[in-house]
């Protein structure tokens, strides 16, 4: 497989706005806007530029491609802490508890609360995977490569991690819950506010949406229906996201009332056994499948490839994978099984 994974620059502009045209909406991290997706990548190439050690607002965006055609056919992004520029609004899903002694009733509701619980925490999002390419665990690398570049450069992320998944979206184009909820105060459709949120911002939420805690069962039934479920495309990536320990804890997105799913960051698998190797030998033969990585902020590439761990703690690993990471030994790679 000759793909792998680098940073992004400005020049996969089109590239990526080519995908964006393809995500079908509800993808605030990859609208389908050339000024905004510009501004995404200026401020990647600021953040694989500083060199510092600590935790700011910064943004990461990687693109897969395709080694022996330069082909941009993925991407993925990770944002080192959220609610910085603006708040970092979700909706909690919680229960209250009431006891009527007059009625011998005890009355269980639902309810939906405005919270900004997640601020700080950083954020793996903007996964997208051309439809032409959904095959071979390209996803998978997509996936599990964040969480190496986030074990290569553990200082830079939060100790609390976030994914949200896109939730329901109708054959319109519309969100039930969207109109079941917000929509009902904002006088615009689902893909309108979403795209306005993606170009300019949310601050149009905090200035308009209720503060009051929303009833569920004051809502209509389609978005009830739709409270916490992932898009259908959204399913596998939930699946991952549970396996690398990832957990929804009642957080929901506020447009289309998707999962937002939290992990403590090194609790996550793929931070947590990520680790890294001096390379002994670059000719092996058959190996462990893996993901290997190497480089550090711009220079960072990932890739499949055979590994075989040495006793002397080094790391041997097959010829494609050394060209496709331009890797020798002596340097130093970072590993994670599959």
């Amino acid at each position: 497989m000759t793909f792998r994974l680098r940073a992004a620059h400005p020049d996969d502009l089109e590239a990526l706005y080519e995908m964006a045209k393809l995500t079908g909406g509800g993808f605030t991290n990859l609208p389908a806007d050339r000024n905004s997706l510009a501004a995404k990548l200026e401020r990647a190439a600021d953040a694989f530029a500083n060199e510092h050690e600590g935790v700011a607002d910064e943004q990461f965006v990687l693109v897969l491609e395709n080694a022996e055609t330069g082909a941009v056919r993925g991407t993925c992004q990770l944002m080192t802490q959220v609610g910085q520029r603006w708040p970092f609004y979700s909706y909690r899903l919680t229960t209250l508890t009431q006891h009527s002694e007059e009625l011998d009733r005890t009355v269980r509701a639902e309810l939906l609360s405005l919270v900004t619980d997640l601020e700080g925490s950083s954020e793996v999002g903007g996964l997208f995977l051309h439809p032409g390419e959904r095959a071979g665990g390209l996803g998978l690398l997509l996936a599990r490569s964040r969480y190496l570049f986030i074990a290569m450069h553990r200082a830079r992320f939060a100790d609390r991690l976030l994914a949200e998944l896109r939730g329901v979206i109708d054959e319109r184009g519309g969100s039930p819950f969207w109109d079941g909820v917000a929509g009902r105060f904002f006088g615009m459709g689902f893909q309108d506010a979403d795209y306005f949120n993606a170009i300019n911002g949310n601050q149009f939420i905090a200035d308009l949406m209720p503060k009051h805690p929303v009833y569920v069962a004051m809502l209509d039934e389609d978005a009830r229906a739709v409270i916490g479920v992932p898009h259908p495309s959204g399913r596998a990536a939930m699946r991952m996201l549970e396996n690398e320990g990832f957990r929804f804890d009642g957080y929901l997105d506020i447009f289309d009332g998707g999962p937002t799913m939290v992990a403590q960051t090194d609790a996550v698998r793929g931070v947590s056994e990520a680790k890294g190797h001096k390379v002994s030998g670059i000719d092996l033969a058959q190996g462990e499948r893996a993901i290997i990585a190497a480089g550090r902020l711009g220079t960072f590439r990932a890739c499949y490839g055979a590994r075989s761990l040495l006793a002397d703690g080094s790391i041997a690993i097959d010829s494609a994978t050394a060209d496709l990471l331009d890797v020798k030994p002596g340097d130093t790679v970072w590993s994670v099984g599959r």
